[in-house]
């Protein structure tokens, strides 16, 4: 099932998107997307209506230098453990939403990523068990501003500005996350071109990390790290994230 956040004429609703191509239809769910859904009957074409954030998560939990790749082009070594970090919520927006680069920063950069959606209240998940907490997967850029990043010696202001997490389009509840490809182009030229397979800590390993830390709420978000490639975008350029069989994320850029 793709689930999916709408604004539609009425207003805002959660969805299953059903069909294909341009005869996708979006059929409003009562209430909320976690459990086994029901539906109050009314629909609207996918077309006549504008995609919106997938999801509004509590907490979005980070996964650094999770590829070896781009571990070393980030000048450093694969970690035993995952590295895990933080970004607020406000960051949360779209497809099509633009990315805002703010004035303090010199380098914006992409990070296209995997995403998982947690599906309910969880801690202490073993491995074993975490695809039993995930209500499905979405796409999701890491958006940071590289030069703060290296200035502050920490991730919080360079993955914190508002609009620096583009999610979307939505999320598939169905998707097997062990080795799907993952590619960013930036105004159409290939970044980023690489396969979650490649993934250091996979996605058991990271809930089972994470959860020991912290509970996990239904909506919450682990963003599962980038592949090497990453660079910065400008003023006017337009970034897309595609991940097999998730659809593709795209994000114009602005100034702030």
């Amino acid at each position: 099932m793709l689930l999916a956040r709408i604004a539609h004429p009425e207003g805002v609703a959660f969805v299953a998107v059903e069909g294909d191509g341009t005869d996708q239809v979006a059929a409003e769910i009562a209430e909320h997307p976690f459990g086994k859904p029901t539906f109050t009957g009314r629909r609207w074409p996918l077309a006549d209506t504008r995609l919106l954030a997938p999801i509004l998560p509590t907490k979005i939990i980070c996964v650094g230098k999770n590829y070896a790749d781009h571990a070393r082009e980030m000048g450093g070594e694969p970690p035993e453990n995952p590295v895990i970090f933080m970004k607020p919520s406000t960051t949360v927006i779209g497809p099509g939403a633009a990315i805002k680069l703010p004035a303090d920063s010199t380098r914006v950069d992409f990070e296209g990523e995997l995403a998982a959606v947690i599906g309910m209240p969880c801690r202490d998940v073993p491995a074993s068990r975490a695809k039993d907490v995930i209500l499905g997967y979405t796409i999701a850029n890491d958006v940071t501003a590289r030069d703060q990043q290296q200035a502050d010696g920490q991730w919080t202001r360079a993955k914190g500005h508002d609009t620096f997490c583009p999610l979307g389009p939505w999320i598939n509840t169905t998707a097997d996350p062990a080795d799907l490809a993952i590619k960013t182009t930036v105004d159409g030229e290939v970044k980023q071109d690489s396969r979650t397979s490649l993934l250091l800590h996979d996605i058991g390993a990271l809930v089972e990390w994470i959860s020991r830390v912290m509970t996990l709420l239904p909506g919450d978000v682990i963003l599962t790290g980038t592949p090497a490639g990453v660079g910065p975008i400008t003023e006017g350029q337009s970034v897309s994230v595609t991940i097999d069989g998730l659809g593709i994320l795209t994000n114009p850029v602005v100034k702030r």
